[in-house]
């Protein structure tokens, strides 16, 4: 035990004892006499002592002082902090302060004081962002400390100090969000402070200055609640997050108001509530939008990223300019001077687009403007008259150039005119020159940048806006040279290929046809120039030229990533294989890593230590020096070794991942039986003995020396011999009786055989060739002893055949009976030898001496095995686990702190209302394939339910159904551990817990400890004592370590994991839950009876009165001794906690019960293993390096994805998501440094965050990505992202189509809302050039991409359509047949595009990092079978649909994904609902365009070229088509097929009432789907309108080829062809008004009408053939004009719903909606038919077989191909 770690006496002024029964969280702060393990540290003691030093501080006039009161007592009694708050904080402080002292090294002079450097470390830390926000400001700080002081008062104002920021922050609820807002209340708070410290005299009363509120609760209800009624107020005027951002402010705005100075001027202190911060409803008071106004517009990504787009747009330009000389090479063209002269147009594009860029800004922040900020309004507007002016130059300069001067020769006029040209454009790009310098140093930018000086803030205040964030952004010079390279080489690709192979081939066929002289075949509008058509056979190459760096990252990312995973040596350790190759390394390893080394700590960080850590390093990745070897004579670092593996291998078991076998395959048994060598586990050892006796058979006649050096060879193979040896040794003379003459017997021989080998002269003396004969006989032996009934006389006549092979076959000398008796080696009395020699010694352990028969089963696997074991263990996800701990502890990490000494940190997790426990219900119904969930578990995870009723057996279950009595916790915990469940996070959340307590056990043990640990853990093993999974246990037993290592610990482990480890699930409605008697409730309270570092923290909702409610942030545990749960603290807050984002304000509220240095952000569909929990404490000393110029404030962790086996689907995504989470990220932290926080197990610096707004951000919708805006606001605010692959947590994720589709859809969604948000904009402005590069194209950029990719589609089709219908590829083909080149580079890369493939390369270099490049081409070969391609192409339609619909129209919102098991057939009315906008109307529409192309152009009369020119686009449109049918459990099941047509008609004609949900009515459904049109603003709705236009270019482009035309181009011809849309509308309306009147009643009336329009259609066909140029062919032709014209038409009236609403119009548009939504049934109608077709040839029983394998195969078989 650590000597620091000992019972004190209490010091400071007595104290009054509270009740001894008053609940605590983790220490008991008020009686610090109890008897808890915590106590005992002098650290704590003497942090509480501290904050009891009052001295002589003014006491409360109004408050009777108890003297047990502290510092933070006196803070509440004085400003109205309530009780709660201070006993939350008063335990939040001592816990940092003592394990911040237990951290100092070297430890100080007096433990029982607090060390002044602790808290000065402190309060600077906390108190950073404070004085940062003073000094932008220009506001001196009112912390009244001088650094250099070092007396006694001094700390205590420091403790003051701390403690009122910490009171502050704990009842600041919602505005914690708001961290300058705490910042101003801070300000004056800490001035009253200071005059209350400095004996002030009010000058109006003449008594000692009173802080400007007290009383209780004042702080909430002065201060907070006004704040807090704001924001809420403000949150109701966004009406529910659908009203423009511009019409309310949100958290941001709010906060940014306090930075500047007029806070101070208008809110005064105290708060003056009068002020207009305060106003919401009056307009001419209300004060605006602050720092930022979000518009909503596709303009933001020009906003945002202006560099990137000036850049693409000048290259452009400037290739075009070159390549239009059609020169051989770039250089070429340049040489000539009117090219080089034209170049200067460059700088014409680029005022224009400055001027665009000036515009845009005073276009969209226009409403910032007011009387305060009239700086802000002169700046927009002379960046527009000065960008304006730029241009006039420019252009005026370059025309004048070119003036008079029209031949080849260059006057000198011209030459003084261009030199002019490059004067003027020299000041022009002299900025970019000096920005340019100052990111060649970027240190220098920095310190202009973080230094609060007028001179800096004038010189910048032209460029961009002064801000209190986004300062001091540039990255160290080092790191600036690596990203710079990186994107150097990927825009010197994408520029030479996008010139050579996209824009030059485009040079010729664009001058061909402008020269070309075309007979269009319409009333064309563009008709004396045929550039409108160039456009078009421009536009998609224009549109892949813009979207293909995107292309080039993915492809030099993946290859970067995969080299600086192969630096950090990732993948070295695939499989069992390259295991064992590494296992004898293994225990240096970790007692080098995961063992603290007390002799370096002080030499730690010295280039000394980093050099011998290298080389260390390299010996054990290696093997150089054979550490293993050390092994056998330090035997603490071996048992160390053997106590963490076979924890781990025991966890394995817990988790039924491995069996019993298994276990003692894989464990490392302790050093029993005498054996002289590490006794490895069984499967290394595996085969190595008997490859040992065949190198001795081989090696017959040679000496000792040369046998055994090739035995050693193999370390392995040295050990299972030694081994062997020494437990058949010991195991022969334990069946025989001690006193026995055969006992001596074999005690000489064995003594025989030993000094034979110590004298070397073993093969001298015994006949190898004999070795096989007794390995044979010890074999029989063995399985005699191993065998339930054992058999003496078996025994006894193996014993004698050995015997005999020994005396007679096995020495070299002959010896004859004599020399044996006088050697010992006979009985020395000849009647012994009548008959058998063992007959009376053999006496055999008892059967219940499991310890003996545990050790002979291993000497059987050693002698018997054969075979390599490769396939062990059996489970593939236990050996992916072995395979990454292993390969951990050989890549580079900080060296692990003592327990003691370690970070203390907490993790979070939010929780609403998602399972945590399986019912018996859930497990055992039945959909209508009669697949319940637990037979879906059982055949997914087969080998773990065996394991798993094989463990049920062992405890105690005798029949397979008392697994739903007896043992149903145990089932439904097993089921609940394979889901997505709370209960699977909380237990591998607790990892940490239990991992700490083992390693605090081994930092504190002696070497006699832990000796006789491993020795009485060993015989517990093998008793069979444990039981680690015993239902039957007491809740107390419970809430220890779940292992045998739980009864070596001393109790002081516990004290030690409490301080540092803290879980709190925030279990928002918890409380309702318990009111409700909701099982989820009772569920929540079992995982805290199982664990006690569990917290649940919730929102209390309490009734005052008829309608007055009160809300409070409670902290509840469960209490061991008083076995209930017990509630410890009540926060009061303002109001209701949601007023943004659900998620971020349950984790705002919960961040307050939080403890520690860090905290991990962990989701609900998380998991962590146990070996990984070893390696966090390395984790948090990463936060003491520095990466670049900066120390870590989040810690990026590796994620493994463990639903992929769960089903094909799932794979998908899993190996997407894998890429990203692990190659993804690795490069965007090295060397791109802009990784951001991607969601959940990052670990964050907890005051850092505290302090700058939070773990995330929570204003409503705009803000529902909440995670990513951590990382946003992390990196505006100078923080460092870094990521970490040595440790790993696991994640899940969807496992279904429309679960998957929903979660893309979120994630499009908040992509689309980061596009309008201020921390894209200010990262876009504020990062050098080529960090905005990284940032673009990893967060927005690729969702904008991946839209370009399907507009580029949309183009090409459209285009060609526009060609094929106008009679361009007429003429064009009578031309010129080599006119299609145009597009033929072009489509080769759209088709690659299109297949993913630049999403599936990431993938393929990961997976062949990791498992090897044979396994990643087969495993992606695999996925291509199983239709993966088509699933990657459904989900760039998801991604694209709502990141374009969010931009323009807004509605993005939370959408839950369930994250459970897809057994159940989802109906097609379920997918019609869900896939209608987003992919079947869009590929309906595609469909068209490919069919009236295929019609209509000449070009596809070559089959081979239609097939080239869109297989890519037919391949599109049959994935968005047929996916939700082919990735649909039983999608092709005909009984199925029939119920989905059913349901769908019954759906949309289900009339329904107004309250009919969307599920219920297709009517609902459909003004659901029209909700964002109704929101949108004006120029959405008009971008809506254009769009929708392209629907009447069918009509346009198809009537000209109506037989009826005649050929005819008048405009005319279009004109008329709209009388079939009246009339058909008319008909629709005389039969819906038929209907109406006649149908129900007058039956036959309907009818008539029916037949008279019948009729007379006919008659008018008739005519029509008879009397015009009509063709009957065209009935069928124009349907492909008018249906679209008809949807184009019903779009329009969609979004003019306002104004139509109210009209007679509005039904009939209603109606025909429902009947084109009728036809898309009909495709479904179609794909039933088939189905049944084949039941037609198959037969019914093979059709319905077929299918139903089809679908199980789907389900549980996700690796073979469908």
């Amino acid at each position: 035990m650590s000597l620091r770690y000992r019972p004190g006496t209490q010091s400071g002024p007595p104290r009054a004892p509270p009740p001894e029964d008053e609940p605590y969280n983790i220490i008991p702060v008020h009686n610090l006499l109890a008897d808890h393990p915590s106590l005992r540290f002098p650290e704590v003691r003497a942090a509480a002592a501290a904050l009891r030093a009052v001295g002589d501080l003014r006491k409360p006039p109004y408050a009777q002082w108890q003297p047990s009161m502290d510092l933070l007592d006196w803070l509440a009694l004085f400003f109205g902090f309530q009780h709660a708050n201070v006993r939350n904080q008063r335990e939040h402080l001592v816990l940092h302060l003592a394990n911040a002292q237990m951290r100092l090294t070297p430890p100080p002079d007096n433990i029982d004081t607090l060390d002044a450097s602790v808290l000065r470390r402190f309060r600077r830390k906390l108190l950073k962002n404070y004085n940062g926000w003073c000094s932008y400001l220009g506001k001196k700080s009112n912390i009244w400390i001088s650094d250099s002081s070092r007396s006694s008062s001094d700390q205590r104002r420091e403790l003051l100090y701390v403690g009122l920021y910490l009171l502050i922050w704990g009842e600041s609820a919602n505005l914690r969000f708001m961290p300058e807002c705490i910042c101003y209340i801070f300000h004056h708070m800490a001035m009253e402070l200071n005059k209350i410290l400095e004996d002030y005299i009010d000058e109006n009363t003449g008594q000692p200055v009173m802080p400007s509120l007290s009383g209780e609760n004042a702080f909430l209800n002065c201060v907070v609640k006004p704040i807090y009624e704001t924001v809420k107020a403000e949150v109701e005027s966004s009406k529910n997050g659908t009203a423009p951002h511009t019409a309310w402010r949100n958290y941001d705005d709010l906060n940014e108001y306090f930075w500047s100075k007029r806070c101070f001027q208008k809110l005064k202190w105290p708060i003056d509530v009068g002020s207009n911060f305060f106003v919401t409803s009056n307009k001419s008071k209300h004060i605006g939008k602050t720092g930022f106004v979000e518009q909503r517009s596709f303009w933001n990504l020009y906003r945002s990223f202006d560099r990137l787009w000036v850049m693409l747009f000048l290259f452009l330009q400037a290739a075009i300019i070159v390549a239009w000389e059609e020169k051989a090479y770039p250089w070429q063209a340049l040489s000539i001077r009117n090219c080089r002269v034209k170049i200067l147009t460059l700088f014409i594009t680029w005022s224009a687009m400055r001027f665009l860029q000036a515009l845009l800004d005073a276009g969209m922040q226009y409403s910032r403007v007011s009387s305060e900020t009239l700086g802000l309004g002169i700046r927009m507007l002379l960046k527009v008259v000065v960008s304006a002016a730029w241009i006039v130059i420019f252009a005026v300069c370059y025309a004048r150039i070119w003036q008079n001067n029209h031949g080849r020769r260059w006057t000198a006029e011209a030459d003084r005119r261009v030199r002019l040209f490059l004067q003027i454009a020299f000041v022009y790009v002299l900025p970019e020159l000096l920005a340019l310098a100052l990111f060649v140093i970027p240190w220098i930018r920095n310190f202009i940048e973080q230094r609060n000086w007028k001179i800096f803030d004038l010189l910048f205040w032209w460029f961009q806006n002064k801000s209190f964030v986004g300062r001091g952004l540039r990255e160290g010079l080092v790191d600036n040279v690596k990203y710079t390279l990186f994107w150097a080489l990927v825009l010197a690709t994408k520029f030479a290929f996008s010139y050579f192979l996209q824009i030059k081939p485009m040079v010729r066929p664009s001058k061909l046809m402008l020269n070309l002289r075309i007979e269009y075949e319409w009333h064309e509008f563009f008709g004396g120039s045929n550039r409108f058509a160039v456009g078009l056979l421009w536009l998609p190459v224009v549109f892949i030229y813009l979207m293909d760096i995107q292309i080039w990252y993915s492809i030099y990312s993946s290859f970067v990533g995969a080299g600086v995973g192969l630096f950090q040596h990732l993948g070295e350790i695939r499989n069992i294989q390259q295991l064992k190759l590494r296992f004898q390394f293994f225990a240096s390893a970790i007692q080098f890593n995961l063992m603290p080394e007390e002799q370096l700590l002080n030499a730690r960080g010295t280039f000394r230590s980093k050099f011998n850590d290298a080389i260390h390093r390299l010996k054990l990745r290696y093997g150089l020096g054979r550490p293993f070897r050390k092994l056998e004579s330090n035997q603490v670092e071996a048992h160390k070794f053997a106590l963490i593996w076979n924890e781990i291998i025991t966890i394995f078991r817990e988790e039924d991942i491995i069996s019993d076998r298994e276990v003692e395959l894989l464990e490392l048994s302790p050093n029993s039986w005498n054996v002289r060598v590490i006794r490895w586990p069984c499967f290394l050892l595996c085969n190595e003995l008997l490859l040992a006796l065949s190198q001795a058979k081989e090696l017959v006649d040679a000496p000792d020396k040369w046998l055994w050096y090739k035995i050693c060879k193999n370390e392995y193979r040295r050990c299972a011999v030694i081994e062997a040896y020494d437990s058949i040794k010991h195991m022969m003379l334990a069946i025989l009786n001690v006193q026995s003459e055969e006992h001596s017997i074999l005690t000489v021989l064995f003594q025989e055989i030993d000094h034979s080998v110590e004298i070397e002269k073993f093969t001298k003396s015994f006949r190898m060739t004999a070795l096989p004969q007794l390995h044979m006989k010890l074999i029989k032996l063995v399985d005699t002893l191993i065998k339930p009934k054992k058999d003496v006389n078996q025994v006894v006549n193996t014993l004698q055949a050995l015997y005999e092979i020994a005396v007679r076959d096995f020495f070299k000398d002959k010896r004859n009976i004599e020399q044996l008796r006088e050697d010992g080696l006979a009985p020395r009395n000849p009647a012994a030898m009548a008959g058998l020699l063992f007959e009376n010694a053999v006496k055999l352990p008892d059967p219940s001496d499991d310890k003996f028969y545990r050790q002979v089963r291993r000497l059987h696997t050693i002698l018997t095995s054969r075979d390599s074991m490769q396939n062990i263990p059996v489970n593939l996800e236990a050996r992916r686990r072995i395979a990454f701990f292993s390969n951990s502890l050989f890549m580079n990490m900080p060296h692990a702190p003592q327990v003691e000494k370690m970070m203390a940190f907490s993790v979070l997790t939010p929780y609403y209302n998602e399972e945590v426990l399986y019912s018996r219900e859930q497990l055992r119904t039945e959909n209508e394939d009669g697949i319940s969930i637990l037979y879906y578990l059982q055949t997914i995870y087969d080998d773990e339910w065996k394991n798993f009723m094989e463990r049920m057996r062992r405890e105690g279950m005798v029949k397979d159904d008392e697994i739903w009595t007896t043992k149903m916790r145990d089932l439904r915990s097993w089921a609940s551990y394979r889901g997505q469940t709370l209960s699977r996070t909380v237990r591998g959340m607790m990892y940490y817990y239990r991992a700490l307590k083992m390693l605090a056990f081994l930092d504190s043990a002696s070497e006699m400890d832990i000796r006789e640990g491993a020795r009485e853990l060993g015989s517990m093993r093998r008793d069979g004592g444990l039981d680690s999974f015993n239902s039957e246990r007491s809740p107390r037993n419970l809430s220890r370590a779940s292992s045998s290592m739980g009864l070596l610990f001393k109790g002081h482990e516990q004290g030690t994991c409490l301080m540092k480890y803290t879980y709190v699930v925030a279990c928002q409605i918890y409380g309702a839950q318990k009111a409700k008697k909701d099982p989820h409730a009772e569920e929540i309270l079992y995982l805290m009876k199982q664990h006690e570092a569990l917290r649940v923290a919730y929102v209390d909702e309490v009734s005052t009165g008829r309608d007055g409610k009160e809300y409070f942030s409670v902290l509840v545990k469960y209490d061991q001794q008083l076995e209930k749960e017990v509630e410890i603290y009540r926060v009061k807050l303002p109001g209701p906690l949601k007023l943004g984002e659900g998620k971020p304000e349950n984790q705002n509220h919960a961040l307050i019960f939080t403890r520690g240095d860090a905290v991990q952000t962990i989701d609900m569909n998380q998991d962590n293993y146990f070996e990984e929990a070893l390696k966090m404490r390395n984790l948090l000393e990463e936060y003491t390096r520095s990466y670049g110029i900066r120390k870590p404030t989040i810690l990026g962790v590796r994620e493994h994805i463990f639903t992929g086996s769960v089903s094909s689907l799932a794979w998908f995504m899993s190996a997407q998501e894998t890429s990203f989470v692990t190659l993804g990220q690795r490069v965007l932290a090295n060397p791109l440094k802009i990784r951001m926080h991607y969601g959940h197990p990052d670990v964050f610096d907890r005051f850092w965050f505290l302090t700058r707004g939070g773990i995330s951000k929570a204003s409503r919708v705009i803000n529902i990505s909440e995670d990513i805006f951590a990382g946003f606001n992390c990196t505006l605010r100078g923080g460092n992202v870094t990521h970490h692959e040595y440790i790993q947590v696991g994640k899940g994720r969807d496992v279904g189509l429309n679960q998957i589709s929903m979660f893309e859809a979120k994630v499009a969604s908040g992509n689309g809302e980061q596009v309008l948000s201020r921390d894209v904009y200010r990262l876009g402005h504020r990062l050098d050039f080529f960090r905005m590069l990284s940032f673009f194209y990893t967060t927005v950029g690729f969702f904008f991409n991946t839209m370009m990719v399907i507009l580029t589609v949309y183009a090409f089709l459209w285009g060609r359509l526009y060609l094929a219908l106008s009679g361009v590829e007429n003429s064009a083909l009578a031309s010129n047949s080599d006119n299609n080149r145009a597009l033929g580079a072009i489509l080769n890369q759209q088709l690659i595009i299109q297949l993913g493939l630049f999403t599936a390369l990431p993938m393929i270099v990961e997976n062949s990092l990791e498992h090897g490049f044979l396994q990643a081409i087969w495993d992606f070969m695999t996925m291509q079978l199983q239709l993966s391609s088509v699933f990657y192409t459904f989900s760039m339609g998801t991604r694209t649909h709502y990141f374009g619909r969010t931009v323009l129209h807004g509605g993005a919102k939370y959408r839950a994904t369930g994250r459970g098991f897809v057994v159940q057939h989802k109906s097609f009315a379920e997918n019609y609902r869900l896939y209608a906008r987003s992919h079947f109307i869009k590929a309906i529409e595609l469909g068209l365009i490919l069919t009236v192309y295929a019609s209509h152009s000449p070009v596809a009369k070559d089959t081979f070229v239609y097939i080239a020119l869109t297989i890519s686009s037919w391949f599109l449109v049959l994935s968005w088509l047929m996916a939700p049918f082919v990735f649909n459990p039983s999608g092709f099941d005909w009984l199925k097929t029939v119920y989905d047509f059913d349901e769908f008609m019954n759906w949309i004609w289900y009339q329904g009432s107004v309250f009919a949900k969307a599920e219920q009515s297709w009517e609902s459904w459909w003004y659901e789907e029209q909700d964002h049109l109704r929101t949108t603003g004006l120029w959405g709705k008009l971008l809506e309108i254009i769009l929708d236009l392209r629907f009447f270019f069918f009509q346009y482009g198809i009537v000209y080829q109506l037989g009826i035309a005649a050929h005819s181009t008048s405009i005319a011809v279009y004109l008329l062809s709209w009388i079939y849309i009246f009339v058909a509308f008319g008909i629709y309306l005389i039969i819906s008004y038929a209907r109406d009147k006649y149908a129900a009643k007058e039956h036959i009336y309907f009818r008539m009408v029916q037949f008279l329009v019948i009729i007379l259609g006919i008659l008018l066909i008739i005519a029509l053939l008879e009397f015009t140029a009509f063709r009957f062919v065209d009935i069928f032709t124009s349907l492909l004009a008018f249906i679209p014209t008809g949807w184009g038409l019903l779009s329009i009236a969609q979004v003019l719903r306002p104004f139509l609403q109210s009209t007679r119009l509005w039904d009939s548009v209603v109606s025909v909606a429902r009947l084109q939504c009728r036809q898309g049934s009909y495709l479904m109608k179609h794909l039933a038919g088939a189905c049944g077709f084949s039941r037609l040839l198959l037969g019914k029983d093979l059709a319905t077989s077929i299918l139903r394998l089809v679908f199980i195969t789907r389900l549980f078989e996700p690796r073979l191909i469908w």
